[in-house]
């Protein structure tokens, strides 16, 4: 089974690919809140690598709602599944671009460079943190 991460970012689309087992970075897309673009250019990826499940960063607020960018990620989730006809998996992403941005940091990564990398890094977390989980069910 082929995996794809995403983390969509105000500004950036994080991507990441899995085949299972370990998330590794593919991509990132910038794009002004043309979202038909992102959702082409991720259906060029899923047809081009295999793809056979999407797993998706849903961003709550830390109070556990749904804010503004939950709601446009929502928007985004449904239009991937009509484009694709593949199921968009929503996962808690809370804390993962502060966790990218440290990871970074640790690898003394400039200021300038993380701004490029965290969503990149983000949907590696997203997709990893959904793989692991799966793994634990089925023990």
């Amino acid at each position: 089974m082929r995996y794809i991460g995403l983390d969509l970012g105000t500004k950036t689309l994080g991507i990441s690919t899995s085949n299972g087992i370990i998330a590794t970075n593919y991509l990132t897309l910038r794009h002004n809140e043309d979202y038909d673009y992102l959702v082409d250019e991720v259906y060029k990826i899923i047809l081009k690598e295999h793809i056979d499940k999407i797993v998706l960063g849903f961003p709550k607020n830390m109070n556990n709602t749904i804010g503004e960018r939950a709601n446009i990620t929502l928007e985004f989730k449904k239009k991937l599944e009509d484009k694709t006809k593949l199921e968009v998996i929503m996962e808690d992403e809370r804390l993962t671009s502060v966790v990218a941005n440290q990871a970074l940091i640790l690898e003394n990564t400039r200021r300038e460079k993380r701004k490029e990398k965290v969503d990149g890094l983000a949907s590696v977390i997203i997709l990893q943190s959904y793989l692991d989980r799966k793994v634990k069910e089925n023990e």
